[in-house]
Parts: structure tokens; sequence; C-alpha cells
């Protein structure tokens, strides 16, 4: 829908973006427990702190079809549509692209008239894409300046190379794969961009072959999960640069650049270190005209009884982190890393990058803890900490606990349950559970990436300082 003049919703920077209402619902993933004939979800939840409804789902659609496996989203527009060099100043971020990631089926979702009952207008069938792209298991839907962009895992057959498509912001048509040169690139995952500089970063997990059972643990420890990081020229749609972490750095996933598009830094985090179980979150920086990687952060593995481990780490006495996601404040001061397999939450002090500082942590679930929420404090919980969003103005941070079916049932075999919790940050930056904010789904779901209304943290990237 053609606006007459820019979506209330959309900011020259991030600064003006951290001045924005507060967000009042959440749109959340919902994925079947177990792929037994429920249809996913697109839940709705009230964020309203004064609503008697708080913390409790109030709307949502169910996908017409099952065996999809909801798993990351986004909007069609956001405020990249204000770029100068590509501007689409009267596009609305009104829809949700909403890829299932087992299915190959992307759902077009309207959140107007009424947001809390988004209704779907149209289904992109896995045929459609795979015929204009190559590509399947779309992944990361970000929305560009020029269009909507989506990374993919892999090709029909289940292999590589995985990489990027485009869509068109109006119409949601496929366009095509957006890579003209994708040089040594095979592994996709996430990719984000300094638009001002014409650079897009690229990350690596695996060919859909290598995870769709679970982790492969020969895979694994032979190193053969993505390591990488690749830098591309944004309009050349060219592979410039590519940057090994070495092979021990397993599984380089979630990317988070600075949100000044002055910056020409960002962080990324790595899941598993074979040398010593350990996550670590490393640091891509210019340096003497070519792009650098610097590990700024390790979090290590915790000791644990193997009588309390799944049989996969039962040999090694310990939990590894399994960082599985990170995010940064719009201010560029705090970056957040789920610990997925510790059942941590961990706040970093960034304002310097080159040495973050761990200024704040929360306790929550984990493989061997189950530490329960303060909300029921007689309740074990299982998941841990793993999609993580951050509202604006980076006062309230929300997070859920399923990383991906087949990988939930490997590391928690009783079940991971579906839960979504909020952090309150309160003026000095120290982080506490809102021990009203527990919202527990019903056994037949389990609950991945929240998106916030009208933007978050993770939704838009910005032209202006």
């Amino acid at each position: 829908m053609q606006l007459l003049k820019p979506d209330p919703t959309f900011y020259a920077s991030a600064k003006d973006a951290i001045k924005a209402p507060p967000e009042t619902l959440a749109y959340v993933a919902l994925l079947s427990a177990n792929g037994n004939g429920v249809a996913d979800r697109l839940a709705v939840v009230d964020t309203d702190a004064s609503s008697s409804s708080y913390a409790n789902e109030i709307g949502g659609v169910d996908l017409p079809n099952t065996g999809d496996e909801l798993h990351h989203f986004g909007w069609n527009a956001c405020s990249a549509a204000l770029c100068p060099f590509a501007p689409h100043p009267h596009v609305e971020r009104r829809y949700l692209i909403v890829p299932g990631l087992r299915s190959s089926r992307i759902h077009i979702i309207d959140t107007k008239p009424n947001p809390a009952q988004p209704r779907i207008v149209r289904v992109i069938e896995p045929e459609e894409i795979i015929k204009k792209t190559g590509y399947t298991r779309p992944h990361t839907v970000h929305c560009g300046a020029d269009a909507i962009y989506v990374s993919a895992l892999g090709n029909a057959d289940g292999d590589g190379p995985g990489g990027i498509f485009t869509m068109d912001c109006d119409t949601f048509d496929v366009i095509g794969p957006w890579e003209a040169d994708r040089g040594p690139q095979y592994f996709a995952y996430d990719f984000w961009w300094h638009l001002t500089h014409d650079v897009m970063i690229t990350s690596e997990w695996g060919t859909p072959n290598m995870i769709e059972g679970g982790v492969n643990p020969e895979l694994l420890l032979a190193g053969k999960y993505g390591h990488h990081l690749h830098f591309w020229d944004l309009r050349k749609r060219r592979n410039v640069e590519s940057k090994d972490l070495g092979p021990e750095q397993q599984m380089v996933l979630e990317l988070r650049p600075s949100h000044d598009p002055a910056n020409t830094y960002g962080f990324v985090g790595v899941v598993l270190s074979l040398k010593d179980l350990s996550s670590s979150i490393w640091l891509w920086h210019r340096k003497n005209g070519s792009w650098d990687v610097t590990k700024v952060i390790e979090i290590p593995a915790e000791p644990a009884d193997p009588a309390q481990l799944p049989d996969l780490l039962k040999g090694f006495s310990a939990v590894p982190p399994l960082l599985s996601d990170i995010d940064l404040s719009l201010d560029d001061k705090y970056l957040y890393a789920s610990c997925w397999g510790t059942g941590e939450m961990r706040q970093y002090d960034v304002s310097d990058p080159f040495n973050p500082t761990l200024v704040g942590s929360v306790r929550i679930g984990g493989i061997a803890k189950r530490t329960p929420h303060p909300a029921d404090p007689s309740k074990p919980l299982a998941g841990g900490p793993q999609m993580v969003e951050i509202s604006r103005d980076g006062k309230r941070v929300y997070f859920t606990n399923s990383l991906y079916r087949a990988w939930d049932d490997q590391f928690y075999p009783d079940g991971v349950g579906g839960w979504m919790v909020k952090l309150d940050v309160a003026d000095d930056g120290k982080i506490a559970f809102d021990e009203k904010f527990f919202a527990e789904f019903d056994s037949s779901r389990r609950v991945h990436q929240v998106r916030l209304q009208g933007g978050d943290a993770s939704s838009d990237s910005y032209c202006y300082s």
C-alpha cells in the first residue's frame, strides 16, 4: 500500500528509532512440537504492561499446511526505505514475510487493519522459489532499500550452495538469486550489511542435508560445518573477501552490525569450539584496507554430571554454551548472548567493541540445570535462552527457548516445551526478569523468533547517523 508520507515506524537513524513509543504486541513464530500434523502458527502476544491480557496470546493465524517449521521472519519494508540511493519512502511496514524452513514455502501475512488478528494474503510455494532461484529452505528475511532479501540454506536436493534471493517489496514476487559472483562461498545462514559502504556480510551453518537430521557428530568433529565469514560488494553482488575463522570454530551464525552507518564493524556468534566446547563472539572490522575478524569474547563450557546430559554430550562431562543468538541494542552499547546449552543470557557492554565487558547475566532452563522462571520457582524448565529481541529503546529484552526441532530433540530429549520471557533493563543497564511476563504455550507448540510491533533492534537498518 502506498502512503502519502513515510510510515511513522520508519526512522532515518537509530538515534531517532530509540525515541519510538514502546511496542504493545509481539509476533511470535510457533512451530509444531513434533511435526505430527499440527499446523504452525504466527501468534500475537500482548506486551502492554498496563493490559489485562499482558504476556498472553491475544491473536494469531494458523498456517494452511503442516510441516512448515517456522523459524525466522521479517518485514516487507522498514527504515532502509529512507536511504537516499534507493528511496522508497511511500511503502508501508505492514506485511510479515514468514518462511517455512522445512517446507520452503513463504507466507505473506498482513498485520492490518487489526494488528492482533493478522491474516495470510499469499502463499509462495517451494516450486516457484526453486524455479526462479534454484534455492530451498529460506531462512533469514531482511527488508532492504530496494527489495526484500531472503537467505536460503541449499538447493532442491538439500545440498549447496546456499545463498540469497530477492523479492519485490510491493508485489512479493520472487525476483531471482542475488549473487552475481559468489566466489568460494558455499554454505549460507545469516546476512547483514553496511548499507552506506555497499557491503554485505554473510555467515555459514551447513546444507539442509547436514542439519535436518540433527547435529552429525562425524561432520562436527571433522570440522565440516561452516566456519567462514564472507564480505560482498552489495551493489555488484560480488564476493570480495572470505575470512576463515578456522575449522575448529564450528557454525558461524548470527550477524549483528553496528547500527551507526558510519561504522564498519559488527559481531558474529560461533556456536562451538572443537578445542574445548566453548562458544565465542568475533568482531569484524577494517584493518589496513581489508577485512579482519578478531575473537573478542569466549564463553566456556560448564562441568556437568554425565547422568544429566544427552547422549551426544555424556562423554564430555560438560555442557557447551551453544551460543545460538546474539542481539545488539540500537545505541550499540549492549550485546546480548543466548547460551542455549547452559541456560544463560549474557549481557556485554560493547561500547569499546574490541574490549567487551560482561556486565549482566540471568539463568533460565539449561541442559543440566533446568533453572525455573521467577514466576514459578518450583517448575524446572527445559530449553534455554535462544532467539533474543530487544525493543527499540533498549529497555525490554524478549527471548524464547526452541532452537530447531531436530536439534531440540538431541539436546533436550525429554522435551523442550515452549516459553517466552522478558527482561527489564534499568536506567543503569542492570537486567532482571519481569516476573509478570512468562508466556508458556501449550505442549503442541515450540517457540522461535519474536518480532516487535513497529520494529526492533534486529529488524531495521539505517542510512543516517
